[in-house]
């Protein structure tokens, strides 16, 4: 039997967990009570310091957090932190905490439980000096173990690695970056993206090692070299690993919940799960996508926040398709900024408005004649016109040419 009752109980107060919560609080004027369950130590944060202001001391710990600690309880909403779900019972309707309660969810229960870092099992991954970065905590221990460091590595070239070279690099860390990948971020942007963005990195001191895969590590009780395939030892004072997350589907799983085959949760369009009352949103989430007509996951602090929205809006009474066209950005320290419509899963034509070498331009990637994906570095009115193309699926077969003109005028595209 449950020990106490929640209308709405959140698992997960991360992007999507704590929208969700704002939403059902603030915008929708919902009536039931709201519990929101955390495992990490701090409120809900904005996630994106970590790997940016917080690691280089830029911002402090309070400035991260969403709202100051008393917003939640004068809104209604009991948020436990360092708390995490141990079991979901479907039929009953109840969650278990680790802090031995029995909480039963009256109307809705959330799924926000976010992704896991990709640990990599290789030769030396124990010794000391290796990081992952996931967590406020994390940076706090990455710009402790770095402060004596002057060669740092960073293990692969996403946006967490490409973000945390950048900062150690304005640190004064000399950094070097081994990946599999041709070209930092050329796996979801292309090569030639990629190579603009290696040149970046470059032109800021950052060592790339490209096309080389991590092989393992080598030292004492602390990491001191970083091997890869080819043979390669790159020296290291430490590491930081960006090798990607994996949706964190425990408790979904356990519950007998579907998943679906990235191996988030299965949702349909609405983000609902294959369990009555429960829904799910963020990284975890594995959903119908009405705009791209295939299921999408999606790992980024502004679709988590979106979907969050979504899920509270559904359960105060207004469920509607998931039909936002996803937003993605990301800093390298203040030399550059990249903004993300999409994602597109493939493309067959990629279209440059601007300049690479000027370093202000747009890309827009083609896919079956129409816009599936768009990328901005300083030209953020062009993205708000891709975003437009996107969702309203126009045609732009034969109007390459307009795309790739900056003088050309984008609305007259319909």
């Amino acid at each position: 039997m449950a020990d106490r009752e929640a209308g709405v109980v959140i698992v997960g107060a991360g992007a999507a967990g704590s929208a969700c919560a704002e939403t059902l609080a603030r915008d929708r004027g919902f009536s039931g009570s709201i519990l929101l369950v955390g495992r990490d130590s701090d409120p809900p944060y904005e996630r994106p310091h970590a790997s940016k202001s917080y690691l280089r001391g830029e911002t402090d710990r309070d400035a991260a957090y969403l709202h100051p600690a008393s917003w939640w309880e004068e809104r209604g909403v009991e948020l436990l932190t360092r708390t995490s779900a141990m079991k979901l019972d479907t039929d009953a309707r109840e969650i278990a905490l680790s802090s031995k309660q029995t909480v039963r969810y009256t109307e809705a229960a959330v799924l926000a439980t976010g992704a896991n870092v990709r640990r990599l099992r290789v030769p030396g991954a124990q010794l000391e000096g290796i990081h992952y970065l996931r967590a406020l905590g994390n940076a706090d221990s990455i710009r402790a173990d770095v402060e004596d460091a002057s060669r740092v590595v960073l293990v692969g070239g996403s946006y967490i690695a490409c973000e945390v070279a950048a900062s150690l690099t304005q640190m004064g860390k000399r950094c070097t970056m081994v990946m599999l990948e041709p070209a930092p971020l050329a796996t979801g942007f292309g090569e030639d993206v990629g190579a603009f963005f290696a040149r970046v990195l470059v032109d800021h001191g950052v060592e790339l090692v490209t096309g080389d895969p991590l092989a393992g590590f080598e030292g004492d009780e602390r990491v001191a070299r970083v091997l890869t395939e080819s043979g390669r030892a790159v020296d290291a004072d430490a590491v930081v690993m960006g090798t990607g997350a994996v949706p964190d589907v425990m408790l979904a799983r356990s519950a007998g919940l579907e998943l679906g085959e990235s191996g988030g949760i299965l949702c349909d369009a609405c983000l609902r799960t294959s369990a009555p009352g429960v829904w799910a949103a963020g990284d975890a989430a594995e959903y119908d996508s009405v705009l791209h007509g295939r299921r999408m996951r999606i790992e980024h602090w502004e679709v988590a926040r979106a979907q969050g929205k979504a899920v509270a809006r559904a359960i105060a009474g207004s469920p509607a398709d998931f039909d936002e066209v996803p937003y993605f950005w990301s800093d390298l320290a203040d030399w550059v900024t990249v903004e993300y419509i999409g994602p597109a899963a493939q493309w067959e034509q990629e279209v440059v408005r601007g300049s690479l070498d000027d370093g202000s331009f747009a890309v827009f990637y083609l896919a079956g004649g129409r816009v599936a994906a768009a990328l901005s570095v300083g030209r953020p009115e062009d993205l708000m016109q891709a975003r437009r193309l996107l969702a309203d699926r126009v045609e732009v077969r034969g109007r390459e040419a307009a795309l790739a003109d900056p003088g050309a005028d984008l609305s007259a595209l319909s």
